[in-house]
C-alpha cells in the first residue's frame, strides 16, 4: 500500500540490518490502518514481547499486505501450506525483532528532536518534485496509504531512534591488518583463464523436431504456455494538469503571481561559444600529451591568420556532439562544463579566442561569440512557463482537497459508482481491456496499482479501488470489471516459440556434451590448442582476468573464480550457458591480489566488508535481544 513510500525508505537503510527490509512493510500496516503506538492494550494479542501486546487484527492486516506482495511475485498464483507457514513464521519474527530494537532503544536513552524528524521527513525522497520537498507530493502519498503527517513523523522518529542505537554498535566495528590483507588478496585476484564458447548454432541443424516432440515438450512445459493473469479495467483519473487547465487565469492575477514569485525567474549568466577539441592519445604517455597540444597549437596558429573557426572545427574536432556544426556548444551556464573549461571560457570577452585548454578530453581551443547576463526574465519573456507554473500553484490546493475527498468516500463505502464519482470530482474516464501484472498503457505498471488491481477486495467484490497515486499530481480510481485467471494456451498458437525452446535445449546438450568430451581429452593430456581446433573453434591466448572483468561472459567468470587452484596441471571446466551453448574453460594459474593497483575499488572493497562485518554484528545483537525477550505467541492468530 506504500510501496513508494517503502521502497524509498528502504533505500535509505534506517537500520543496517536484514531483518529491517521488511520494516518498511509493517511501518506501512500501522500506517495505512492508523496504529503508531505498539501498546495497542486490547487483551485479544497476537503477540507480546516483554509484556507489549501486539493486537491479532494488527498481525492479521500485515499478513494480507505480505500475502498480495508474495502473489504479485509469484505472478498470483496461490501459496502452498508450506510457503504459508514460513512467511507468516517470518512476519512474526520481524515484529519481534523491530519491538525488541525499539525497546531497547527507548530504555539506552535515546532520543530524536523534533528538529531531526522534521528533516528526516522533508528529505524523504519519495516527497521530493525535482529535488525539492513538495507538500503535495507528500499530502497525495500519505492520503493513498491513509496517513497522516503526524502519524508517518511518529513513525519516523521511532526509526531514528533505532537507527541511533544500531549506529552506535556498527561504529565500534573495524577491520585488522591482517583482515585488510587478506581481503585485498581474494578480492584483488587475478586468475589465468583462457576459453572457447560452443554456440548453439552449431549443433542447432543436427536437431531434429517433429510433432510427437513438440507435443511431448508442450506437456512437460505447459507452465511456460500459460496466458498471463489479466482483468478488463475501468478507471477515472484525477491529475493536477487537468485541474490547472481549467483555470482562468486574468492578466493582474498572473502579474501579482509573478511579482510575488520573481526570483523563481532569474537566470544565471549564459555564454555562448565554440571550440575545437584535440584528443591525447593516451593521457597517462607525456609523448602522446605533447603531440596533442602540440596540434592544438597548429590549430590555434591556422585561427590566428585567419582561417575560418568552423571549418576547422570541422576538420579537426573530436568532440561527435559539436564538430559537425562548427564547434558550436549553444547558450550553456557555467556548471554546464567541466572547470579548466568554465574557467577558461568565462574569463574571455566576446570575440577572444583561448590558448589551448586541457581538459581530461584533451586540448580545447574556445571562442566566445555571445554574453547573456545574469537576469531576472520579465513576465512576457517568460509568460508561458509563468502561466503554467501559476495555474498549477491555483490547481494544487483543489486536487488535494478532492483526493482527500475521494478517499473518504470509498472508505465509507458511500459510492461504487465509477461513472458518478467520475462525474462529481472531474475525472478523466478510461478502459484497459487487458491489463497485467506488467500493467498497460496508459496506466503503466505502478507496483501500487497492480497490487491494488489484482488484490481479493477488488477481483473478488463489486468495490472500487484505490485511489492510488500514480504520480505526485496524478492518482486513479479504478473498477474491475472482468477477471481472467491464467491459461493454457493452444499448442498452435505457441508452437514457434516450443519449437525454439526444443532447438534450444537440444543445441545446448549438445554443445555441452561436446564440451564434457573436450574437457576428458584435456585432463588425459591433449593441449587446449589441439582440443578446440579438434571442435572446429578459435580461442584468444591466456589472459588475466579480475573478478568483475566485464570482458569475459558472467558464468565463465563464475566458474573460473570458483575453480580451485591449479596444482599439477591447470583445471578444466565445460559449462553449459544460460543463453544456450556452452563454454570450455581452462585455469591455468592464480595470483593473489594486493591494494594500490586501484585505490578507489581498494576503498569500496573496505567499505563493503566493514558494512558486512556491522550488519553480522548487529543481527548477533539483535539476535540476543529476542533471545533474552519474553514472547508470547496466538497459535490462532492467522486463523
Amino acid at each position: 500500500m506504500l510501496q513508494n513510500i517503502g521502497d524509498k525508505l528502504k533505500s535509505q537503510r534506517w537500520l543496517a540490518i536484514i531483518v529491517l527490509g521488511a520494516l518498511a512493510l509493517i511501518f506501512a500496516v500501522w500506517g495505512a490502518y492508523g496504529v503508531v503506538n505498539l501498546s495497542f492494550g486490547p487483551p485479544d494479542y497476537g503477540l507480546k514481547v516483554n509484556g507489549e501486546a501486539i493486537s491479532t487484527d494488527t498481525l492479521s492486516r500485515a499478513w494480507q499486505e505480505r500475502q498480495a506482495t508474495s502473489q504479485q511475485e509469484l505472478h498470483g498464483a496461490a501459496l502452498s501450506p508450506a510457503q504459508t507457514r514460513v512467511l507468516q513464521q517470518q512476519l512474526l519474527d520481524e515484529f519481534i525483532g523491530e519491538t525488541v530494537l525499539r525497546q531497547q532503544a527507548q530504555s539506552a536513552g535515546y532520543r530524536v528532536s523534533d528538529a531531526d524528524v522534521l528533516a528526516a521527513y522533508q528529505s524523504e525522497p519519495a516527497f521530493q518534485v525535482e529535488g525539492k520537498f513538495s507538500p503535495l507530493a507528500a499530502k497525495a502519498m500519505l492520503l493513498q496509504a491513509g496517513m497522516t503527517p503526524e502519524s508517518y513523523e511518529a513513525q519516523r522518529r521511532q526509526a531514528l531512534q533505532i537507527s541511533q542505537l544500531s549506529e552506535g554498535i556498527e561504529l565500534s566495528e573495524f577491520l585488522t591488518a591482517g583482515q585488510l590483507h587478506r581481503i585485498y588478496a581474494l578480492e584483488n585476484e587475478q586468475r589465468e583463464i583462457r576459453y572457447a564458447l560452443l554456440p548453439a548454432e552449431r549443433y542447432a541443424a543436427a536437431v531434429k523436431i517433429d510433432e510427437e516432440r513438440i507435443k511431448a515438450w508442450y506437456g512437460a512445459h505447459a507452465s511456460d504456455y500459460m496466458s498471463p493473469e489479466s482483468v478488463r479495467l475501468q478507471y477515472a483519473e484525477l491529475s493536477l494538469d487537468a485541474i490547472a487547465s481549467q483555470f482562468t487565469v486574468k492578466d493582474e492575477d498572473l502579474q501579482a503571481y509573478y511579482e510575488k514569485n520573481k526570483q523563481l525567474y532569474a537566470e544565471n549568466e549564459k555564454r555562448h561559444a565554440h571550440h575545437i577539441l584535440i584528443p591525447v592519445d593516451d593521457p597517462k604517455d607525456a609523448k602522446a600529451d605533447a603531440a596533442a597540444l602540440a596540434s592544438a597549437q597548429q590549430v590555434l596558429a591556422q585561427l590566428k591568420a585567419g582561417k575560418d573557426f568552423a571549418e576547422l572545427a570541422r576538420k579537426y574536432s573530436a568532440d561527435p556532439g559539436s564538430a559537425a556544426q562548427g564547434g558550436d556548444l549553444g547558450w550553456a551556464e557555467r556548471d554546464a562544463y567541466v572547470a579548466p573549461f568554465a574557467e577558461a571560457l568565462f574569463n574571455l570577452q566576446p570575440g577572444q579566442i583561448s590558448d589551448p585548454v586541457k581538459t581530461q578530453f584533451g586540448y580545447h581551443i574556445i571562442r566566445l561569440d555571445e554574453v547573456r547576463p545574469a537576469h531576472v526574465q520579465a513576465l512576457a519573456e517568460a509568460r508561458a512557463k509563468i502561466e503554467s507554473d501559476y495555474r498549477r500553484d491555483q490547481a494544487s490546493a483543489l486536487f488535494g482537497d478532492r483526493q482527500e475527498q475521494l478517499q473518504q468516500k470509498l472508505e465509507n463505502g458511500q459510492s461504487s459508482d465509477l461513472a458518478a464519482l467520475a462525474t462529481e470530482f472531474g475525472l478523466q474516464i478510461g478502459e484497459i481491456k487487458d491489463y497485467t501484472r506488467s500493467g498497460a498503457a496508459p496506466l503503466g505498471g505502478n507496483p501500487d496499482l497492480v497490487q491494488a488491481v489484482f488484490s481479493d477486495e477488488t477481483i473478488g467484490g463489486d468495490r472500487l479501488g484505490g485511489p492510488v497515486a500514480l504520480a505526485p499530481d496524478r492518482i486513479v480510481i479504478f473498477k474491475v470489471l472482468e477477471h481472467r485467471a491464467p491459461a493454457a494456451q493452444p499448442l498452435d498458437s505457441v508452437r514457434d516459440e516450443v519449437v525454439a525452446a526444443i532447438r534450444k535445449n537440444a543445441s545446448t546438450t549438445a554443445a555441452q556434451a561436446a564440451a564434457d568430451a573436450a574437457v576428458k581429452q584435456l585432463d588425459a593430456g591433449a593441449s587446449f590448442d589441439s582440443v578446440v581446433k579438434g571442435l572446429g573453434l578459435t580461442a584468444a591466448p591466456a589472459a588475466s582476468y579480475a573478478r568483475s572483468d566485464p570482458q569475459l561472459p558472467v558464468q565463465v567468470r563464475e566458474a573460473a573464480f570458483a575453480a580451485p587452484h591449479p596444482a599439477d596441471k591447470p583445471e578444466y571446466r565445460a559449462i553449459a550457458l544460460d543463453n544456450g551453448g556452452a563454454a570450455l574453460l581452462t585455469l591455468s594459474a592464480v595470483h593473489p591480489g594486493a591494494p594500490g593497483v586501484n585505490p578507489k575499488n581498494d576503498e569500496q572493497l573496505v567499505t563493503d566488508f566493514l558494512k558486512r562485518d556491522r550488519d553480522a554484528e548487529m543481527q548477533a545483537y539483535l539476535l540476543e535481544l529476542q533471545r533474552r525477550a519474553s514472547v508470547k505467541r496466538n497459535p490462532a492468530v492467522f486463523d
